[in-house]
C-alpha cells in the first residue's frame, strides 16, 4: 500500500469515524475544555488538578483502544506529553520536565488496571502542578537555589547556556566553555545571564550542583567522596563546605534530617 491508498483509508475510516460519533452523541472534550487545565497546571493553578481528573475520568476523551486499559494508557501518554510542554512554558527546565515526564510514562507501562492508571494520572498532574506554583512562588528572588526556578523568560543564548550547564555538570565548566557554546563573548553572556536569571554563571553553576548532591544524597548510596568526584568539585572538602554554605547543612546532616521524607523510595 502506497502513501495515497494509506490516506485515502485514513480518511474512509475517519468519515465512518465521524457518522458513528454522531449517531452514538459521543464526543470528545472541547478544545477549550482541554486547554484550560493545562494554562492551569503552567500557572501553578491547583484547579489543574481537580478539572485534569475530571477530564481524565470521563467516558468522552476518545477512544484510543478496544482494550480499556490500553486505552486509558495512550491518552495518559498524550497528557502527560500536553502536561511537559505546558510546564516548559511555564518556567520549568526543559530537561527537568522531560525527565520527569519519561519517569511517569515508565511507571505507567508497568500497570495493569484502569484504576491504576487513574491513580498515577493524578499523581502527575499534581506533581507538574506543585512544581509549578513552587517556581511561581519563588520567581521573585534574586538568586536561583537548589528548589526552585526562576520563571521569567529568557533570551536563545541563556537558555542554551542553561542546557549546556545541565548536561555538564560532572565535568568541569568555565564561562569560556559556555561561550563558545552559544557563540558569545563569556563576559558579555555571563552579564546577559545575570539580567535574565538574576545571578552569574558561576553563581548557578554551583547552586545546580548542590541541588544534584542532594538528590544524590536522597535516592542514592553514594559516597560523599563520590558525589564530589561525580559532580566536578575539586576536592571532597570544598564539596562539603560548598554545600554547607548553600544549605546549612554538612552532606550528612541534609541526609540524616531528611531521610525519612524519602525512605518511601528506598525500598
Amino acid at each position: 500500500m502506497d502513501n495515497r491508498e494509506i490516506l485515502d483509508e485514513q480518511n474512509k475510516r475517519l468519515i465512518i469515524a465521524t457518522f458513528l460519533q454522531r449517531e452514538t452523541d459521543r464526543y470528545h472534550h472541547s478544545y477549550d475544555e482541554e486547554l484550560l487545565q493545562y494554562e492551569y497546571l503552567r500557572d501553578g493553578d491547583p484547579r489543574a488538578i481537580p478539572e485534569s481528573i475530571r477530564l481524565f475520568r470521563t467516558g468522552i476523551s476518545g477512544k484510543l483502544s478496544e482494550n480499556p486499559v490500553r486505552d486509558k494508557k495512550y491518552l495518559f501518554v498524550a497528557s502527560t506529553t500536553l502536561a511537559t510542554r505546558f510546564a516548559i512554558e511555564g518556567g520549568m527546565e526543559a530537561q527537568s520536565a522531560y525527565n520527569l515526564s519519561d519517569l511517569y510514562i515508565q511507571k505507567m507501562d508497568m500497570l495493569k488496571t484502569v484504576d491504576e492508571i487513574y491513580e498515577l494520572h493524578t499523581a502527575m498532574i499534581t506533581d507538574f502542578t506543585e512544581k509549578l506554583s513552587n517556581i511561581r512562588k519563588n520567581s521573585s528572588n534574586a538568586v536561583v537555589n537548589s528548589d526552585n526556578e526562576d520563571s521569567s523568560p529568557v533570551s536563545k543564548s541563556v537558555y542554551m547556556a542553561l542546557d549546556y550547564i545541565y548536561y555538564h555538570l560532572h565535568e568541569k565548566i568555565t564561562l569560556e566553555d559556555i561561550g563558545r557554546h552559544v557563540h558569545m563573548s563569556p563576559n558579555y553572556l555571563n552579564s546577559l545571564f545575570k539580567k535574565e536569571k538574576g545571578c552569574t554563571i558561576q553563581t548557578y553553576i554551583k547552586y545546580k550542583r548542590i541541588e544534584a548532591a542532594k538528590h544524590m544524597l536522597l535516592y542514592s548510596d553514594y559516597s560523599e567522596s563520590a558525589i564530589s568526584e561525580f559532580l566536578a568539585f575539586s576536592s571532597t572538602s570544598y564539596f562539603i563546605k560548598t554545600f554547607r554554605e548553600v544549605t546549612r547543612l554538612t552532606p550528612r546532616e541534609y541526609q540524616k534530617k531528611n531521610y525519612r521524607k524519602h525512605s518511601r523510595w528506598k525500598k
